[in-house]
């Protein structure tokens, strides 16, 4: 099935195992998404997306039209998104993504987070050419072959389709995120889910030891609650 594949298989984020953190982050998606483009999901493709991520979630509608109709007012700060790039303890490449209302808090937090934990916090563009950005959409399995789906959606970016308990997975590059998701719309497939990654185009391999010291430094910026998503170009063995 592939490097890909077996990466994500075994990449385990604690980050999303705290409901309150996982809608935490959702409500700040919700809040780009209206700022980006509106509070209507039928004229909003980020915000729809947004919406399939917090049922996969199980956030009740309620939170989700609460944090809608506060994004909409005008007196609601927008978050900026802010990616840094630095290296762990055995010069493990990490990418961090956040969305923060306070740059200034959250820099000095991250940069504390890599100098406690050994690592070093780079400069923009030091390690973000080491990863691929690419997207994500689960889609239900009942009913859909998945040879036949990656056949028909390779005109529309898709490179790899896999097939696991919770649905089928489609990958591809992140620029053809918009193309994807209207052509499942247009077919009625139900999207469960979707969404952004970056994937390491290598990955290092450490012992034991090692990486316990890299995921340390890892959880730590996970836990902050600007904090999005974290990547890190180590090799982990299932």
């Amino acid at each position: 099935m592939g490097r890909a594949f077996e990466f994500r298989k075994a990449r385990k984020m604690k980050r999303w195992s705290a409901m309150a953190k996982t809608f935490t982050r959702i409500g700040k998606d919700i809040v780009m998404a209206v700022k980006d483009g509106g509070s209507d999901p039928d004229n909003n493709s980020r915000l729809r997306a947004v919406i399939q991520n917090a049922k996969a979630a199980n956030m009740p509608m309620d939170n989700v039209e609460r944090a809608i109709k506060k994004a909409s007012d005008k007196n609601t700060e927008n978050y900026k998104e802010v990616l840094f790039e630095g290296y762990s303890p055995h010069g493990v490449a990490i990418l961090v993504e956040t969305a923060t209302d306070n740059n200034n808090r959250t820099v000095a937090n991250v940069r504390s987070y890599f100098n406690k934990y050994n690592g070093n916090l780079g400069t923009s563009g030091s390690v973000e050419f080491m990863f691929d950005r690419s997207c994500n959409f689960r889609i239900p399995s009942e009913g859909v072959d998945a040879e036949e789906m990656e056949l028909e959606f390779i005109d529309f970016g898709v490179e790899e389709v896999f097939e696991d308990e919770d649905g089928i997975l489609l990958y591809a590059p992140f620029e053809n995120f918009g193309d994807i998701q209207k052509e499942l719309e247009n077919r009625s497939i139900e999207i469960l889910s979707s969404g952004f990654e970056r994937m390491p185009q290598v990955t290092k391999q450490l012992t034991t030891e090692q990486q316990e010291e890299v995921l340390k430094l890892i959880e730590k910026i996970e836990e902050d609650d600007d904090v999005q998503n974290v990547y890190h170009a180590m090799f982990i063995k299932e």
